[in-house]
């Protein structure tokens, strides 16, 4: 070996060592950083997530995707008034658990997966459509619904609403007797900047589609390597589902990462174009002569505050909170000011 030929192997190794020390320090960084997270004070720490349970039932819906529902607080023949969560993108139907618990001694709720998500059947991507939720959602309120109720709609599940709206517009006013839309949009999702910059922003937008139809076709690959990077996962959630991410409990971001990492990452990509492309503004009027709650936190960078403004402005009678410090996971974060909104609703309705 020449004189050159050491020299060059020498730096490339230099470079090769740099590269993998700086990978470990990150690596033992992370680490360091999620171990301090989670040794702070826990006030949720023995909260138990997963673990309320009500009356499980199955729908088949119209185009054969078996639907996991759970029936909870009063039967049927006790309750005047039924409450029906819908939950969000990659989430399930455990994302209501606080307000499940505040509500379950007093009303009857329908709590249910939505297709693709937690429980409930997959569908292929020409079924993953905010519409078809929108449909599935009318068949849950026939079969499991025989009285008035209220829909409340986190994110995606406010979508899933809005879809219903624009379908079922008779529903609403006598069926439907009020409305909360949690932390969601009308449309132009795929505007949003995400707080980056302006350019940066039209990049991602750009190769974000591809990038996302390139990772659901390795789905199965890539949902092998999602729980190596827990603490990373640990630490995104933290810091874009949480407003307040320095307060948070590590026990609520454990419960709502794994909710995510639980979603196959084929159901992410066939979802993403749906949402990009909602646009449901036109169907808002509908909801007008029901009592509508509007709830976002200030520093929700998904469904950001604008959009919830954009609804009420569409929607004047309707009552529209902004949570401080609080970000996309609002019922999570802060259950006790999502819990209060609600509780008023119905209470609105009830007096009708």
């Amino acid at each position: 070996m020449t004189t050159t030929t050491r020299r060059r192997v020498g730096i490339a190794g230099a470079i090769v060592g740099a590269a993998s020390a700086g990978v470990a320090a990150a690596a033992l960084a992370k680490r360091y950083a999620v171990g301090r997270i989670r040794l702070r004070p826990d006030t949720e720490a023995s909260e138990p997530f997963g673990e309320l349970r009500g009356r499980e039932r199955t729908l088949v819906t119209s185009d054969g995707k078996a639907l996991h529902v759970e029936i909870d607080g009063p039967e049927e023949r006790d309750a005047e008034l039924t409450v029906v969560f819908c939950h969000g993108y990659c989430l399930n139907l455990e994302s209501w658990h606080y307000q499940r618990k505040d509500l379950r001694d007093n009303y009857r709720m329908v709590l249910w997966d939505q297709r693709s998500h937690g429980r409930s059947q997959r569908a292929d991507a020409d079924g993953s459509t905010i519409d078809r939720l929108g449909a599935d959602l009318a068949e849950v309120i026939e079969r499991f619904v025989p009285g008035p109720c209220v829909l409340v709609g986190h994110s995606m599940g406010g979508m899933t609403i809005m879809a219903l709206a624009d379908s079922h517009p008779e529903l609403f006013a006598d069926k439907i007797r009020g409305v909360a839309l949690i932390a969601t949009s009308a449309g132009k999702l795929a505007e949003l900047t995400l707080g980056l910059p302006a350019m940066v922003s039209k990049a991602v937008h750009k190769i974000a589609p591809s990038t996302v139809s390139i990772l659901g076709k390795g789905g199965a690959l890539v949902d092998r390597t999602r729980s190596a990077g827990s603490d990373i996962a640990f630490l995104m959630t933290r810091y874009m589902g949480f407003g307040d991410s320095r307060n948070v409990s590590p026990t609520v971001v454990d419960f709502a990462e794994s909710m995510i990492r639980a979603t196959p990452t084929e159901v992410v990509a066939d979802f993403y174009p749906a949402l990009m492309n909602h646009d449901k503004l036109s169907a808002l009027d509908v909801l007008d002569p029901v009592p509508t709650a509007i709830m976002v936190g200030e520093r929700d960078w998904l469904t950001p505050p604008e959009h919830s403004r954009a609804i009420a402005a569409a929607l004047p009678r309707a009552q529209l909170t902004e949570v401080p410090d609080t970000s996309h996971l609002i019922q999570l974060e802060r259950p006790g000011a999502v819990n209060d909104a609600l509780r008023d609703l119905i209470k609105r309705v009830e007096m009708q």
